[in-house]
């Protein structure tokens, strides 16, 4: 006899409503946490941005502080307090324990947080490991109070849970202090926080970041500008990006009265001859009441939104951080001879702007490294980031890496294997600025593989590799020009000799000076004969 099965009525008892912080609660490896080592660090990095982000929306050079305790037990204590503009008392419990809330969602400029989900997201990997609650010091006003809060997730809700809250003195002016126990596991090696905050100093050359790590050592990355980075503007979104199902969405929820207004109000780069233009096509009426569009009439307006030529969107949207900057950077936290950098102009992907930059640090203490070792020459080290955060995890999946690889390196004076990063003593960064970038995943480790943003990525890659080819055969030349010299100069005091012998001068005579100035006169003409000069 067969078991009985289910009824409809008995299985829809069963159907509630998940929370978001629900949904995490059981994937949170698609938030970063998926192995210790690395849901330390993405603690650490979630912090960190959270802190950096405010300090520039507020126009405030950083002051950051980490420190991260070893409690034992593979539990770790992490600290970062910054200098920012503090939140103020009512915001501070949603910020910290509420997910998917935030004020950078909806607005279509760069930022490092996109989602509203990562800080809440530590505190909920926290709350999960060790059950304590996060601790959240924040003082808005300079002659104000210090709000302390300890948080959790009610992760049924999705709202905070406020455990404990306080009003203490404090002696710093403005900022926000978060405090978190979390199970982890802490060693020295690329994919650990010391390599992202060494990273995070290196695109944020502003930025003035202390940090103790849990082996006590103490590590200062100094500001090596005293000059923000521009502050990005928000735009509008641009018609060639949208999607039928998002036009639809807006065109419920204008507050146009018409459809001229909606397009020229709702979208960038749309003027009212645009907007005419638009509706012609699409074979509408420009006073027609937005909300009244039949799904048919919606379908031909997104195709003629895609049809008029447009102005790309505007890019005062992002914030680069330039190649000076960059440079400095690079020379702040890399000890190479030789650092090129480049920022291109800005392009679009689906009708959003984006701009890229890259830079290449070669030779120095990276040659000296191999050298030192006896070692065959290793894989070149490929710093990736987006928005002026450092990506150290999933780069196999990254247009960056994938860009850089198919590049054919040879050319530049690096060894290479076929489609694989290449060999030699040398750095290379790559930076996207973006109002959206285009994540593989919630965690932000991996950027996708846009044909727009490849493109651009090995234009500004190659455009440093020339540079560094141009000074590693000058550097060849004089090396060569050098060896050259040294031999002659260990055959002049015999020719001097020589020659006095044939002509019959018997005093002492001083000829070197005049041997060697002609040597060096010849090496140099006949190396800028090779050159072509």
């Amino acid at each position: 006899m067969t078991e009985k099965g289910r009824t409809a009525e008995e299985m829809a008892r069963d159907q509630r409503e998940i929370s978001i912080a629900e949904f995490f609660e059981k994937n949170r490896h698609l938030l970063g946490f998926d192995n210790p080592s690395k849901a330390l660090l993405t603690v650490v990095k979630e912090a960190v941005d959270n802190a950096l982000d405010a300090c520039d929306e507020a126009g405030i050079l950083p002051e950051i502080k980490v420190e991260i305790k070893d409690l034992g037990e593979n539990k770790y204590k992490v600290v970062v307090e910054d200098n920012g503009p503090g939140i103020v008392k009512e915001q501070i419990p949603k910020i910290f324990a509420k997910l998917l809330y935030g004020s950078k969602f909806h607005r279509l400029r760069q930022s490092r947080g996109q989602q509203g989900i990562g800080i809440s997201a530590a505190v909920l990997y926290a709350q999960l490991t060790t059950g304590k609650p996060a601790i959240i010091y924040s003082k808005p006003k300079k002659k104000g109070k210090t709000h302390v809060f300890y948080l959790k997730i009610d992760t049924i809700k999705n709202e905070p849970e406020i455990i404990k809250e306080d009003v203490i003195d404090d002696i710093k002016n403005t900022g926000t202090r978060i405090e978190l126990i979390i199970e982890g596991s802490y060693a020295q090696r690329y994919h650990s926080p010391d390599e992202y905050l060494k990273q995070t100093a290196i695109v944020n050359p502003w930025a003035h970041i202390v940090y103790k790590s849990p082996m006590g050592e103490k590590f200062d990355f100094p500001r090596a500008v005293i000059k923000l980075a521009k502050r990005p503007k928000e735009i509008k979104p641009h018609p060639h990006g949208i999607e039928l199902g998002v036009l639809i969405r807006m065109l419920k929820s204008t507050k146009a009265r018409n459809l001229s207004a909606f397009l020229q109000n709702e979208f960038s780069r749309i003027g009212s001859s645009s907007a005419e233009e638009i509706c012609r096509l699409a074979g509408v009426d420009t006073n027609r009441k937005p909300q009244t569009l039949t799904h048919e009439e919606q379908e031909k307006l997104i195709k003629a939104m895609q049809r008029v030529k447009l102005m790309r969107p505007p890019t005062d949207c992002l914030s680069p951080i330039g190649e000076k900057l960059l440079k400095e950077g690079l020379s702040k936290e890399i000890n190479a001879e030789f650092i090129t950098t480049v920022t291109r102009e800005p392009a679009v992907y689906r009708g959003i702007p984006f701009q890229i930059e890259a830079g290449i640090a070669y030779g120095g203490e990276l040659k000296k490294k191999n050298e030192e070792g006896g070692e065959e020459t290793s894989q070149v080290k490929v710093m990736r980031f987006a928005n002026k955060i450092p990506l150290l995890y999933e780069p196999s999946g990254c247009a960056i890496t994938k860009a850089v690889s198919s590049i054919k390196w040879r050319r530049y004076g690096l060894d290479q294997s076929a489609n694989s990063l290449p060999r030699g003593p040398a750095v290379i960064a790559v930076h996207i600025a973006s109002a959206w970038v285009p994540y593989t995943s919630e965690s932000k480790e991996a950027i996708a593989n846009y044909p727009e943003i490849i493109k651009e990525i090995k234009l500004a890659v190659q455009d440093c590799a020339r540079k560094m080819l141009m000074y590693i055969r000058k550097q060849t030349r004089v090396k060569r020009e050098t060896e050259r010299l040294n031999i002659f100069e260990s055959y002049i005091p015999l020719i001097i000799e020589n020659a006095k012998e044939l002509a019959g001068i018997k005093t002492k005579i001083d000829i070197k000076p005049i041997l060697n100035k002609v040597v060096k006169k010849e090496l140099i003409k006949s190396g800028k004969e090779e050159k072509g000069d």
